[in-house]
């Protein structure tokens, strides 16, 4: 039977799920775990405030409790809420986005800055470096100015990325790009080729280290 490793977005736009199955798609191999995407249906449409990350934790962990098929979880959201709390309620992995991303970052370069939505994104994403004592190899953090939703809907969003971007390589000296917020993952490819520098979708990066998780317990 194939394993699955539940993807859960923690807000309730679907565009974004969609988004992040698609990153996916290509890590779905035959005969592999299978990443199943869904979507906290009665959660706000944007994880976009502290009292947004409160909100949703219950949520969470109230899914992953019920959820006895999933061999592993992955919390889709950059501020990675209710990791901590789902961690102690069930004895499967589960992995939040942002500090996926920030390893595989560190893997990858010695300074890594953030593209984030909103300027009060940064305040959490920095608490978040702090208490893990990684806030020293970030360079920056920078915010786009853009809601969740509007990352889905305005037309100018990739260009807003390239320019933010051409900021934290070239203003505070990022070797590495981790793109905030997972309503951002279809722009990675071309925001790499633009700025030249390796892109982290922490989607992606939570993946990576899933998939190589539950492939070695199934191999074990």
């Amino acid at each position: 039977m194939t394993s699955i490793i539940r993807v859960i977005n923690p807000n309730s736009n679907t565009g974004v799920t969609n988004g992040m199955a698609e990153a996916l798609a290509p890590m779905q191999f035959p005969n592999g775990p299978y990443f199943d995407c869904v979507t906290l249906t009665k959660a706000p449409p944007g994880i976009e405030s502290q009292a947004d990350v409160s909100t949703v934790e219950p949520m969470l962990a109230e899914l992953v409790q019920a959820d006895t098929e999933a061999a592993a979880f992955i919390i889709g959201c950059y501020s990675d809420p209710g990791l901590a709390l789902c961690r102690e309620l069930t004895d499967r992995p589960v992995f939040g986005i942002a500090e996926c991303a920030i390893l595989t970052a560190l893997a990858r370069g010695s300074a890594f800055g953030v593209i984030s939505i909103l300027a009060n994104s940064v305040v959490r994403h920095m608490r978040h470096l702090r208490e893990r004592l990684l806030h020293l190899h970030c360079a920056g953090d920078r915010p786009l100015g853009l809601t969740v939703a509007q990352i889905e809907s305005d037309n100018d969003t990739f260009s807003k990325m390239v320019e933010t971007g051409k900021v934290l390589r070239d203003e505070d000296g990022s070797n590495v790009i981790i793109l905030g917020c997972a309503g951002m993952a279809r722009h990675r490819t071309a925001l790499e080729k633009s700025l030249k520098l390796p892109v982290i979708d922490p989607t992606q990066a939570a993946a990576t280290m899933a998939l190589g998780t539950v492939s070695l317990e199934i191999k074990t």
